[in-house]
């Protein structure tokens, strides 16, 4: 029976994490927050004041707003209060249209909307936004998960009220994961009950496409794919995953409205764990039920690291994603668990330490990284070659190794964190 509800719980932690996204899942959350503010308060707010976390920030000072030509939280705010709808969860911007637009530039040129750092929130993911209008307030509180709301009031009346540290606390009902688990529920588990997960991997494929049609943020994708590049860096599966992986990033950190499928509450996170997976199953003609069960090895092995590292932190979240897809590609390619085992520890060896400093559209140069080595650590891994136990933080036990990883990210590069903020707040 144990086995039983431990299956159930990590396909419903799979349906939990995988979920649509359009834009940035940071400026977006904050947005959602805004939205239920302003539902709250039953009409649009006259003034807002919205504080924020560390981490939340720092993802959401530099990047494209869907649909608006536009950068940074402001326009989000003003866009969730508008036209945004709580119920939309990480979709909430997905009715925005040019009037409304035109409309935050004003209310934003008033000077209505106040943005703070909250020193003392909770580490990770935490949104306040506190409205004002028709001379009555009201208050929600987003932490922890991106759609996780703790808090809700109007004026002087609670809604709801849930601690913290006891929200924190139900995260102990998800599965335990391990690798040798997550490899059994991928090889064991019949496959017409995961084979929702392809869903991920169709549209962040589709946003992929639309990318290389286009040319969005810095346009490394299409760069990539350029006949002009094709002498320096050949045409094959590598430069193929690269290029759609960089051409979904592109279009999303830029703003483009179009939604992708995010994992552990990121859409590049979502878009490093299916796309390499998705090109590399075309470009090889992979058996559809070994591409699936590859997207679920993939996506689950993303979801493990991040429970350990948490939703936002000083780590870049490509490592993270391109470590599940290193997985995938190993596993496609006819590798043993031990093989797999070998991809994670390679790719541990090599990313650790790459920063996150924010989303942005150079957002893509760093998941170009994630990709490339994912494909080296598989290669690697099906020559039995692994980065050992005597060399730098990688442990015997792959699972340890893991933790080495996600340790330095949540504990360790916390100062780092505050000085990129430093840094990024204090610009000329």
């Amino acid at each position: 029976m144990h086995a039983i509800e431990d299956h159930k719980r990590i396909i419903a932690l799979l349906k939990h994490e995988v979920v649509p996204a359009m834009g940035c899942t940071e400026p977006v959350a904050v947005a959602l927050c805004a939205a239920r503010a302003a539902e709250l308060l039953g009409t649009l707010p006259e003034r807002v004041k919205v504080e924020l976390s560390m981490n939340v920030l720092k993802n959401a000072m530099g990047v494209g707003i869907p649909g608006t030509g536009m950068i940074g939280l402001p326009i989000a705010i003003f866009l969730g209060m508008r036209i945004g709808k709580s119920s939309y969860g990480l979709e909430v911007l997905k009715d925005n249209h040019a009037q409304a637009v035109e409309e935050g530039k004003q209310y934003i040129e008033e000077g209505r909307i106040s943005i703070a750092l909250d020193e003392n929130a909770p580490d990770g993911l935490y949104i306040k936004v506190h409205a004002e209008g028709d001379g009555r307030t009201s208050e929600a509180i987003i932490c922890g998960e991106h759609t996780r709301f703790i808090y809700e009031a109007i004026d002087d009346e609670v809604l709801r009220k849930e601690d913290v540290k006891a929200r924190a606390s139900e995260e102990n009902d998800e599965p335990t994961l391990t690798m040798s688990k997550i490899y059994d529920f991928v090889t064991q588990t019949p496959i017409e009950e995961i084979s929702f997960i392809e869903d991920s991997a169709t549209m962040n494929m589709a946003a992929a496409e639309q990318s290389l049609k286009a040319c969005y943020g810095h346009g490394v994708g299409v760069m990539l794919q350029g006949s002009a590049q094709n002498s320096m860096v050949g045409s094959g599966t590598l430069t193929n995953c690269m290029a759609y992986t960089c051409a979904a990033c592109d279009a999303r950190m830029a703003g483009a409205p179009i939604s992708v499928m995010s994992n552990s509450g990121s859409g590049n996170q979502g878009i490093a764990a299916t796309v390499p997976v998705a090109v590399y199953a075309r470009d090889h003609k992979i058996e559809h039920e070994t591409f699936v069960r590859a997207l679920t090895l993939s996506n689950l092995t993303a979801i493990y690291i991040k429970q350990s590292l948490g939703r936002l932190s000083a780590l870049c979240g490509c490592i993270v994603a391109s470590t599940g897809a290193s997985c995938a590609i190993t596993y496609m390619m006819g590798g043993t668990f031990a093989q797999i085992c070998y991809a994670v520890k390679n790719m541990i060896a090599n990313l650790t330490g790459m920063i996150c400093d924010g989303a942005k559209p150079s957002c893509s140069l760093k998941l170009s990284s994630g990709v490339a080595t994912a494909m080296l650590s598989a290669m690697l891994a099906m020559q039995d070659c692994s980065v050992n136990q005597f060399e730098g933080i990688i442990d015997k036990d792959v699972d340890k190794s893991i933790r080495n990883l996600t340790s330095i990210g949540r504990e360790a590069m916390q100062e780092t964190n505050r000085m990129v903020v430093d840094i990024m707040t204090h610009k000329e």
